[in-house]
């Protein structure tokens, strides 16, 4: 059993990131065509594209402003012109900001958050949804996080963020799903990425026996519970929150 996303075409949001770049290339080398969106890393973009081709998929490159509803839907139009519709959406951009207490953190922090997690995801929808529903297929899938289920410390404005996040991708499930289009989320634990690798920090004992599994996930497990979440094998999973933190948290019922 593979995972085949021939003819589809996928866009993956910060697709030049420690994450997203490892999803781009899973999802290539399923035989997705690619759109690479990229905020203000334009070389990490062309160099990513280049690898994508030589897994022969098509791809293009799309540079947008995920904060704000024209520009995604510039970004569409770009896309349509090179790939034409988009069958597959990862929502994985977030604004990057220094974690602090509640009375530290700036109003500006949970501004940028639920700029980034809940109205790019209300963005996407509205850019890409109407197509998947003319097509009859479809899939949205979030990128959310382990944290929105811990509520640590210093992780109010990232939480905020998230939890608002999956608010929406949890009502966009039943408000679309009757076009087979499904909407799922992906929480990640802590990854070890490249940048980990490149600086050997893989490994940290005191969060690692916090873990049934008793390590740190990598980005290619991240994305391969995406591809799966993309793929025909998923099909009748909606509205589902999937952890790939090796236990880690665990969403009860």
């Amino acid at each position: 059993m593979n995972i085949d996303l021939s003819n589809r075409t996928a866009l993956i949001t910060g697709a030049t990131g420690q994450l997203g770049r490892v999803m781009a290339r899973t999802l290539a080398k399923c035989g997705a065509n690619i759109a690479i969106h990229y905020r203000s890393n334009e070389a990490q973009a062309q160099e990513l594209q280049d690898e994508i081709h030589s897994f022969g998929s098509r791809s293009t490159i799309v540079q947008a402003d995920i904060t704000k509803l024209d520009s995604i839907l510039a970004m569409k139009e770009a896309i349509h012109e090179q790939l034409g519709s988009v069958d597959i959406v990862v929502a994985n951009a977030v604004v990057q900001y220094q974690w602090t207490s509640i009375l530290e953190q700036s109003p500006e922090d949970y501004e940028s958050q639920f700029d980034s997690c809940v109205m790019q995801s209300v963005y996407l929808a509205k850019a890409f949804a109407p197509a998947m529903i003319q097509q009859k297929w479809g899939r949205f899938v979030g990128i959310n996080t382990e944290c929105a289920m811990q509520n640590s410390p210093t992780q109010s404005a990232y939480v905020a963020g998230k939890r608002g996040m999956d608010g929406v991708y949890r009502v966009l499930a039943k408000e679309i799903g009757e076009h087979q289009i499904t909407v799922n989320q992906v929480a990640p634990g802590w990854t070890i990425s490249e940048r980990d690798r490149t600086n050997k920090t893989e490994h940290s004992e005191s969060y690692e026996q916090t873990v049934p599994l008793r390590r740190r996930g990598t980005d290619q497990e991240i994305a391969n519970a995406v591809a799966f979440l993309a793929s025909d094998l998923a099909s009748f999973i909606t509205g589902a929150y999937i952890p790939v933190s090796g236990g880690n948290v665990m969403p009860s019922i």
